[in-house]
């Protein structure tokens, strides 16, 4: 089997209704600043909550648990040449950060420097909710409407050796950037 073959093999394995990779849901107009949302699991459980800051100079999303602790701090930072938000944990340490890379009328691409582990990369159409999430060109994340029947839904899978937090975080930060009207 090639290379190819055996990486399209192990995809299968994690992703889609066959898979073992944790399964998401999340509203596509998310991210209207000053609103909340829930992320409920593959269960339909509400398991993580997403708290929009409307009376701030900058875009910034809270991201809890469901007992309303803080896990991390989505914000856009400003006087920047590129799109770029902040992924930050509770205690105020770098996560991640976001930055809008190359646009094309079809595919989107982002790049996504972690602080501690692998840098991950999106491509796709990130408009339309159909894209991927790649740590040295492997696939560790897929988000797609594809799952859902209702309207303003997208799912958001992710293999089970990724931080789910950190993955929905950037799903949600990618949101913000890709639809600042919302």
């Amino acid at each position: 089997m090639t290379r190819r073959g055996e990486e399209r093999r192990e995809e299968r394995e994690t992703f889609g209704l066959r898979g073992n990779a944790a399964r998401y849901q999340m509203r596509q107009k998310l991210v209207s600043i000053g609103d909340d949302f829930w992320i409920e699991n593959g269960d339909g459980d509400r398991v993580f909550k997403v708290d929009g800051k409307a009376l701030r100079a900058r875009k910034t999303l809270v991201f809890r648990d469901v007992d309303g602790n803080e896990l991390c701090t989505i914000q856009s930072r400003k006087l920047r040449v590129r799109n770029t938000m902040q992924i930050d944990r509770k205690e105020g340490d770098r996560l991640a950060t976001v930055t809008k890379a190359v646009i094309s009328p079809i595919r989107h691409r982002w790049n996504v420097e972690v602080r501690d582990g692998d840098d991950l990369e999106i491509k796709g159409n990130i408009v339309d909710h159909e894209y991927e999430i790649e740590a040295d060109g492997k696939k560790v994340a897929e988000v797609s409407k594809k799952w859902f029947r209702v309207a303003d839904t997208y799912g958001v899978e992710i293999a089970p050796d990724q931080n789910d937090i950190l993955v929905l975080a950037v799903a949600a930060a990618v949101e913000t950037m890709a639809h600042p009207g919302n």
